[in-house]
């Protein structure tokens, strides 16, 4: 199956500076993708080129096998048929739930326009809301009413431009579930702007990592979590430490946690130092370990406790510890590492 979106080594610049460096990626039809970053990466000019609102210096951007961006050509917006939800709603004040919803439809018979408005407040589960004005609704309402509109023309591609920023964490998190859902009962095919790693790996299919202008890592959140291929990638998607290690030779890096094989390509010289990414969960709490670390902070969590650990050497690590485990600060516990994936950069690089 061809690829819905295809983006070859896209670059743009505003003046003189560079923001979008040689990027590449590709999305299936239905697929819905994340471009994650910090703010100043890109990600929304990125947006932005594939909406048609700018043009592009290098490359080329296909929407469903059909060339819509390249240098010195550009396909408008208008005709692209790509939606796009921004992060202040952008609902008009003054029209109905049911006609904000029916804006894109304009070029439909009445009939037709009013059974796809009905189907897509169905599909938001606000059918009976059709009458209510923009204020009348909350704002985890007010967002669905905007993807609802942006659905209503079924476009191609979708584009969210961080859609929920404006929104509590609570509202958030819960809405998120739900936009994917709707977005996978249309099957639509999308794309997710945001900074917000939670987000993405709620949404998202497929993750790209963003870092001044490139992406270092396309893949699934699972992969970014347990298997980064830069150390950006590793310090940004969760948290996370680096212990100083030693390479002793075929892969394998000596810490003062013990020994572990790395699964990092990076060919180390036996003796060089390296950077051991060590994640909450790579921690574990055990009293018959002949390791311990002092409890330096700790943060209730429910169900566990992230306790921020001093090591011997003075390096801090965090570790995820079942909450029926409260330890006071100052407290010395045992620990061991319980790593499935170990990974292992040249010390200091980034």
């Amino acid at each position: 199956m061809a690829a819905s979106v295809e983006v070859a080594d896209l670059s743009h610049a505003y003046g003189d500076v560079p923001v979008v460096r040689g990027m590449s990626f590709a999305l299936a039809p239905g697929a819905i993708g994340c471009l994650l970053g910090p703010s100043g990466c890109g990600k929304t000019t990125v947006l932005r080129c594939l909406a048609g609102f700018e043009p592009v210096q290098g490359g080329a951007i296909s929407l469903g096998g059909r060339v819509v961006s390249r240098p010195g050509s550009s396909v408008p917006p208008e005709e692209r048929s790509v939606g796009m939800v921004f992060q202040d709603f952008a609902l008009f004040p003054h029209l109905t739930v049911a006609r904000n919803v029916a804006f894109g439809l304009r070029r439909h018979a009445t009939d037709a326009a009013q059974r796809r408005v009905d189907e897509m407040l169905e599909l938001i589960g606000l059918k009976d809301a059709g009458g209510a004005f923009p204020h009348e609704l909350s704002g985890g309402q007010q967002q669905r009413v905007a993807l609802a509109r942006a659905l209503a023309p079924n476009p191609d591609l979708l584009l969210l431009d961080e859609p929920f920023s404006s929104l509590d964490i609570d509202l958030r998190e819960r809405l998120t579930l739900e936009v994917r859902g709707i977005l996978k009962a249309a099957g639509t095919t999308a794309i997710l702007v945001t900074h917000d790693q939670h987000e993405a790996f709620v949404l998202a299919d497929e993750i790209g990592v963003m870092n001044e202008g490139v992406i270092e890592q396309w893949d699934s959140a699972y992969r970014l979590y347990h298997q980064p291929r830069t150390r950006f990638v590793a310090d940004f998607v969760g948290q996370g430490v680096f212990l100083r290690g030693v390479a002793i030779g075929r892969g394998r890096v000596l810490t003062e946690l013990g020994e572990l094989a790395s699964d990092n390509p990076l060919s180390m010289d036996e003796g060089a130092a390296v950077d051991l990414l060590l994640r909450p969960d790579d921690i574990v709490h055990d009293d018959a370990s002949p390791w311990e670390a002092e409890v330096a902070a700790k943060a209730f969590r429910g169900a566990h406790f992230l306790y921020t650990l001093a090591l011997a050497s003075g390096t801090r690590v965090l570790s995820l510890v079942p909450s029926h485990h409260d330890h006071a600060i100052g407290e010395r516990i045992g620990i061991r590492l319980s790593i499935d994936h170990v990974i292992a950069f040249p010390a200091g690089v980034n």
